[in-house]
């Protein structure tokens, strides 16, 4: 009955999971049957009391392991093109592969979607006896792999990948010249991994596919220049340490710096000095980015390890690398680039499991009309989560962590201390080691031994030192004689942005209904505090250990994690708002570019366009060669133009935000217009182009000549993710926060 009033007032983990509840049962009464028989039949998806039970006999035969009932719920979850939300150590690979495996024998493709390449292949390899037993192919793609692996991997009936292998190969397949090169099948079942991280945190970054270009400009200059300035006296940072600008004086100085120049009537070095100050004031080395093999490493701040793959857009990445005096790194220009929101909406069918998914329910109803379904644990959760511990000073709640654990640390019992960047669990693990505590530190620096050191993580004794957890993907069991001592005990040093990654770190302890505890130690100076409650009246000390007892700092937290939160939801409605239209329009260009790839719509529009210059190269290079070369002149104008447009939309929302300084329309509603009618002009462009370079184009009978004919691509390519801003673009917020009215800034340096 409460499950039916859930569902009634569809209240975020309300989808009713008592037919899979029945259908688990019924898969016990084959059980005793099928153990019997010395091969398993096929399975049926007619019959799904059959498959759970011919699935969960199957998997104790490859894997040693015995589905329990609520794996089974899960797949079904799966199965039904909902998230299934499984605690951690509750067998959410299992329940995927019995998932995936069903889609599979119902005739459908199956992309096992991970957050990185580590647990894709693991995952693939793992589960790759339970998938032969039951009659499903299964393959796995990562950064290293080879196109024909990758066709390879696809061609299988279930292919795990992380999301951002899959988006690139998508992007350039984007590009391809040539049906034979496609890599990419059409897409029917995506099955998310840490679905909440891959559909919520992942869908502000853009995926971009880029064409090598020249070397980036050299901002040394520039960085030494803001080196020299003072926070405070040059320049400030607004309340919630997002965005920074010049003071008065601190213009006065740059532009003395340079050369007296006015910075408001020279927009190209204004951007810069903003750039500059936003690396050196806000960006900071070994929480935002580290510095390995002479270049720049962006820190992927929900995962805690190193986007491998992932910079800043060109002018920004240049600042940084200038800040670290790194020479600059090759710039390029976008040939093309897609949303991770964008990625999945491509899939007729989207199903996902993750430990966390209730909080983010209403961003995955809107965002992917997805349910979420709470699975209970198999043997029920005693784990003891105490109430935050905090602290007024952040010296002080430092002290006082330390204390804790070499307080449990006599007592043998394993801690596993969560931080919330790199520099922390180095400072961390530094303050240990000074009080004679071992420790063993996983961040982004050491993230390729992450599986050794959270698998030791439950022994006896351990103290692990850890960034982010959320995807490590390894259980952590409890050595021998721990369970007496209470079990893994997880404290969290300081609470994150999102309660997402609280509750997934604290899941990492009580699990399979191990004994277990967890403790977060906080302070009123965190930046989570500084950043999203910058005006609340804190409370004050209580005593001399710096404690804050008043009820009134819990509150403060939980609010400072509420406003995080919203403006992390805004981040991706903006974002979505910003790339839906450029992602119907590439839609629409991309069916039109099929027609040309892999049909004859390019030789058939210019034999129709130019039908007397059509005849006299077809008696001369005959019509399969001209109708190649047809086909590779409106590819080129097709890719050329779409490049160009996506240049055009960006430097519109680079500026759109100051549109509002002229009492237009919404920055939505401008961008939406200029947008529709530069779209407009595109392919009337595409066929313009294309019909001027057929006239004049070297086409012989050995094919058509691309570099004589100006028809030249980039010579490389390359693939990177960017982190979306929700605030602008970095030139956007030059001229928001530097270019203030002149009578207005007189008077401040006046002042």
């Amino acid at each position: 009955m409460s499950q039916l009033i859930r569902n009634l007032l569809d209240r975020p983990g309300s989808a009713n999971i008592s037919p899979f509840q029945r259908v688990a049962t019924q898969a016990g009464a084959h059980e005793d049957r099928l153990k019997e028989l010395d091969e398993l039949p096929p399975p049926r998806m007619g019959d799904l009391p059959e498959f759970c039970a011919i699935a969960r006999e199957a998997a104790r035969r490859t894997l040693d392991e015995r589905p329990f009932d609520v794996q089974l719920v899960g797949a079904l979850a799966l199965l039904s093109g909902q998230v299934a939300e499984m605690a951690t150590g509750e067998g959410k690979t299992l329940s995927g592969a019995i998932a995936a495996a069903g889609h599979a024998l119902r005739g459908r493709r199956v992309h096992v979607i991970s957050v990185n390449d580590y647990l894709a292949r693991r995952d693939a390899e793992w589960m790759g006896p339970l998938y032969e037993a039951l009659g499903v192919s299964v393959g796995w793609i990562s950064q290293s792999s080879t196109p024909e692996e990758r066709r390879e991997a696809y061609a299988k009936n279930v292919m795990y990948a992380s999301v951002s292998e899959i988006g690139f190969d998508v992007l350039r397949d984007r590009i391809a010249t040539s049906a034979d090169d496609l890599i990419v099948p059409e897409p029917e079942v995506a099955l998310i991994d840490e679905a909440d991280s891959v559909l919520v945190d992942e869908a502000r970054v853009p995926l971009v596919l880029a064409g090598a270009a020249d070397p980036g400009l050299d901002s040394a200059e520039t960085a030494e220049l803001v080196r020299r300035l003072s926070r405070g006296y040059h320049y400030e940072l607004d309340d919630q340490g997002l965005n920074v600008f010049l003071t008065a004086k601190g213009t006065d100085a740059v532009e003395r710096a340079l050369g007296g120049i006015n910075l408001y009537e020279t927009p190209e070095v204004l951007t810069q000095v903003n750039l500059a100050l936003h690396a050196h004031a806000l960006l900071t080395r070994d929480v935002d980015y580290l510095v390995r093999d002479g270049r720049i490493q962006l820190v992927n701040q929900s995962r805690g390890r190193v986007a491998t793959l992932q910079r800043w857009p060109d002018g920004l990445q240049a600042a940084v690398e200038a800040k670290e005096a790194l020479p600059a790194s090759e710039t390029g220009e976008i040939l093309d680039s897609i949303t991770i929101q964008g990625l999945i909406r491509r899939y007729p069918e989207i199903c996902g499991m993750t430990g966390t998914a209730v909080a983010v329910e209403d961003q995955l109803r809107e965002f992917y009309g997805l349910k979420v379904a709470v699975i209970p644990p198999n043997r029920p959760n005693v784990r003891v989560d105490e109430p935050d511990r905090v602290f007024g000073a952040v010296v002080d709640m430092r002290m006082a962590l330390v204390d804790e654990i070499a307080r449990v640390h006599e007592t043998g019992r394993p801690i596993l201390i969560g931080t919330l960047d790199v520099s922390e669990s180095e400072r961390l693990a530094d303050d240990l080691r000074r009080e004679g505590l071992e420790c063993v530190v996983l961040n982004a620096k050491n993230d390729a031994e992450e599986a050794a050191i959270i698998a030791q993580a439950g022994q006896k004794g351990t103290i692990t030192v850890s960034t982010q957890m959320a995807g490590r993907g390894t259980d952590i069991r409890l050595g021998e004689g721990v369970a007496e001592l209470g079990g893994l005990y997880v404290i969290g040093a300081g609470r994150h942005a999102s309660s997402r990654l609280d509750d997934q770190l604290r899941g990492r302890a009580g699990r399979q209904g191990d004994p277990g505890g967890s403790v977060f130690y906080v302070s009123l100076e965190d930046d989570l505090i500084t950043q999203y409650a910058p005006h609340e009246s804190l409370p004050p000390a209580d005593d001399e250990t710096g404690v804050v007892r008043s009820k009134r700092a819990g509150y403060i937290v939980g609010h400072a994690q509420r406003v995080a939160e919203g403006t992390h939801l805004e981040i991706h409605r903006n974002t979505w708002r910003y790339t839906r239209l450029l992602e119907t329009q590439r839609a629409q260009v991309l069916e039109q570019r099929d027609k040309v790839l892999r049909g004859e719509a390019g030789g058939d529009a210019l034999a129709a366009a130019r039908p007397q210059r059509w005849e006299e190269l077809g008696a001369e290079v005959g019509d399969a060669v001209l109708r190649e070369a047809a086909r590779q002149i409106v590819l080129f104008h097709l890719d050329r133009c779409w490049t160009e447009h996506l240049g055009f939309m960006s430097d519109i929302r680079e500026g759109i935000h100051l549109r509002g300084l002229g009492h237009k329309l919404k920055p939505i509603d401008e961008f939406h217009r200029e947008g529709v009618a530069a779209y407009k002009q595109l392919l009337e462009e595409v066929e313009r182009r294309s019909i001027e370079t057929f006239e004049t184009a070297t086409i012989t009978a050995d094919g058509l000549d691309s570099e004589e004919s100006g028809l030249k691509r980039p010579t490389a390519t390359w693939t990177y993710l960017v982190q979306d801003n929700p605030f602008g673009s970095a030139f956007d917020r030059a001229l928001k926060n530097l270019v203030t009215p002149r009578s207005k800034r007189r008077q401040s340096l006046d002042d």
